[in-house]
């Protein structure tokens, strides 16, 4: 390709090219990073056909150049080959659609991939690493290590399980704390949280709003609610009384969906937002009276099809 201007043809392909949002997904994801159609389809979680199929568009039109190792080819942005043109009209896109909330969901499983390889010196020691989390996977199961973690929690401690659900996570910390308080607002969650914690008699079940909780002031030495903010008309309320039943010094965790935008999804899982930003989770918890609060982005599991999710934790302060 050359630098002299194009001509109205030539034009209008290049343009085509980019006329796609996987397409400009890719090319983020490409300008700074050599990645396989694996890996490419792993981030932007879609089949290795549809992928090479956006593919083909950008390399035909110089966006994008490939070299083979091994068995694979491995893609990335034609950055320093694109002519001036293609330069300034890669600018003007990639400053329109930085703000798009599925780059950060891609950026987070980018990073994820990325860490999951090894420098070749390595080579031998990953490769031994490897087989031993798989040995230790095989011959003693997986649950040792949140058990393992779990314990380290204070067993004096009174933890609240708000939007508990089914009480998968209710039966994890009852074997490690003085109380469970489990609350959920669907009657059928609670039955099935019950039967499973039935052989733990240091469980309590409530049937509330998280916006209206059935519990004292200051009961709580740690509360947590994942994955319902997005389901909640109002967040704010369910953080209020969140922080309300803490006592002093107690301490908050929240985990749920990173802003993006997969409208389909949201309405499929019956949510009412798209997730949250991690400032406007941090405001919304700072609101609530909580100090050192901490949100960040947690990276996906590699089979995890959702939206990638966040963190947040805050402490109720103590009293002087």
């Amino acid at each position: 390709m050359n630098t002299l201007a194009l001509t109205p043809d030539s034009l209008l392909a290049r343009l085509e090219s980019l006329a796609d949002p996987i397409r400009l997904r890719l090319l983020v994801l490409l300008e700074k990073s050599e990645l396989s159609v694996s890996d490419l389809a792993g981030i932007l979680q879609m089949p290795q056909s549809s992928v090479s199929r956006h593919l083909k568009p950008l390399a035909e039109q110089g966006w994008i150049v490939v070299r083979s190792e091994r068995t694979a080819n491995l893609y990335r942005m034609a950055n320093g080959e694109l002519p001036e043109t293609a330069k300034k009209l890669w600018e003007l896109s990639r400053q329109e659609i930085t703000e798009w909330p599925q780059l950060a969901h891609d950026r987070l499983r980018l990073e994820q991939r990325l860490a999951e390889r090894q420098p070749d010196a390595r080579a031998l020691f990953a490769g031994m690493a490897g087989e031993w989390e798989r040995l230790r996977s095989e011959l003693y199961g997986d649950r040792f290590t949140e058990a393992a973690l779990t314990a380290l929690l204070p067993s004096h401690w009174v933890v609240a399980d708000l939007a508990c659900g089914a009480g998968s996570v209710t039966v994890r910390l009852a074997p490690f704390v003085a109380k469970v308080l489990a609350v959920d607002r669907t009657p059928e969650m609670l039955d099935a949280a019950r039967s499973r914690a039935r052989d733990f008699k240091n469980v309590e079940f409530y049937e509330a709003d998280l916006g209206a909780l059935p519990i004292p002031d200051h009961t709580c030495d740690a509360a947590l609610v994942l994955l319902a903010l997005t389901h909640l008309e109002n967040p704010a309320a369910a953080l209020a009384e969140m922080a309300r039943i803490l006592r002093p010094g107690g301490r908050a965790v929240v985990v749920d969906l990173l802003h993006h935008d997969r409208d389909d999804f949201r309405r499929q899982m019956g949510q009412l937002r798209n997730g949250f930003r991690a400032a406007d989770l941090t405001r919304l918890l700072t609101d609530a009276g909580l100090i050192d609060v901490t949100c960040s982005p947690l990276s996906p599991g590699p089979e995890a099809k959702g939206p990638a999710l966040l963190l947040a934790t805050g402490t109720l302060p103590r009293s002087n």
